[in-house]
């Protein structure tokens, strides 16, 4: 330090944020249960007319809606509010972008409830949860996953279809094991008219993906084989295997021991895609698929954000071949691809 050169002033402003950040979850939880969102994109936006959309008090909408615009979600002008590009895109139940449903899954009780006691958590390495926490045998919470996330699953499906194919068509065997709302496989159904997708989850969940297949249009080449990735028998051959979102629900050898079935029940050459937030070998970036490994601390009994060096291991240990890397861009998700 130079001579005469003065340290930043120390601010606690961090620790407040940390501290508070709870009253900005509730917020925007509170303004998708009134509905603000779409009042705001209707107008005309001053707090009476939202508070009468709402059914709620105007000063409890103008304090709420001001919250929103200090943390950026809202902006406002002229003493009326209206929508930043953000709240646009992804919180206007207009926009077909809208997140709601997703901000609504994540602050569910059951996601939530662990976090109160994470002291607890941290000590004994694994959830307060009963169970195995959020993969205990059919937990009614993927029926809402497979409902309300697919409004962020979506965007990615499009991306791992294309890196699953690579333009490939013609007949197709393809299983998609925790198919969850099923996008992916359908995705692939779409890309290629001759895929004959399998989903494999809890028989609750995949009346949702078959659901979603009609709506896609590829009903008739999406087949359900109900029950536990670790317990039901794949069939096959397939051509291709979707692992997407699972594995960080398990530990290393668990893990391992699954993508020996996948491979098992790939044909030669045939192909395992991962699809899973993967932080840097450092573990603390980038943030989003780093801190995915405090989710699943709360959440499982021993699951974790596994690096890319983990998850070749993995695929190696298994017996896959050439695994590769494939970044989803503006996505925290890579795609992880093992060759049988």
């Amino acid at each position: 330090m130079s001579a005469g050169s003065q340290a930043a002033p120390l601010n606690p402003g961090l620790v407040f944020e940390m501290v508070q950040a709870h009253q900005r979850t509730a917020a925007l939880k509170a303004a998708i249960e009134l509905d603000v969102f779409m009042a705001v994109g209707e107008g005309p936006g001053d707090a009476a007319s939202i508070a009468r959309h709402a059914k709620a008090s105007e000063r409890g909408i103008r304090i709420l809606c001001d919250f929103l615009v200090i943390n950026g979600v809202l902006a406002k002008e002229n003493g009326k509010y209206k929508h930043t590009p953000t709240s646009a895109a992804f919180l206007d139940p207009r926009s077909p972008a809208c997140m709601a449903s997703v901000a609504k899954f994540l602050s569910t009780p059951e996601l939530r409830e662990p976090f109160d006691r994470l002291a607890e958590v941290v000590r004994d390495g694994r959830t307060t949860l009963p169970g195995d926490g959020t993969v205990e045998p059919e937990n009614p919470v993927w029926v809402l996953f497979a409902e309300q996330m697919a409004p962020m699953m979506g965007p990615m499906a499009g991306p791992l279809g294309a890196v699953v194919l690579e333009g490939r068509n013609g007949p197709m065997r393809v299983l998609d094991i925790a198919a969850g709302h099923g996008l992916f496989g359908i995705e692939i159904a779409k890309q290629n008219p001759q895929a004959q997708v399998t989903g494999l989850d809890w028989a609750p969940v995949l009346r949702v993906a078959l659901k979603n297949a009609e709506k896609a249009g590829v009903k008739d080449r999406y087949n359900m084989l109900p029950g536990s990735a670790f317990e039901v028998e794949f069939g096959g051959p397939y051509d291709v295997v979707l692992l997407t979102n699972f594995l960080h629900h398990f530990d290393k050898p668990t893990n391992v021991g699954l993508l020996k079935k996948v491979r098992s029940a790939l044909k030669p050459g045939g192909r395992a895609a991962t699809l899973e937030f993967v932080p840097n070998e450092d573990r603390v970036s980038p943030p989003m698929p780093a801190a995915f490994a405090m989710t699943m601390l709360a959440s499982t009994a021993d699951g974790d954000a596994y690096t890319l060096s983990e998850l070749n291991a993995m695929h190696n240990e298994a017996g896959f071949k050439g695994v590769k890397a494939h970044p989803i861009p503006m996505s925290p998700h890579t795609i992880v691809m093992g060759t049988a």
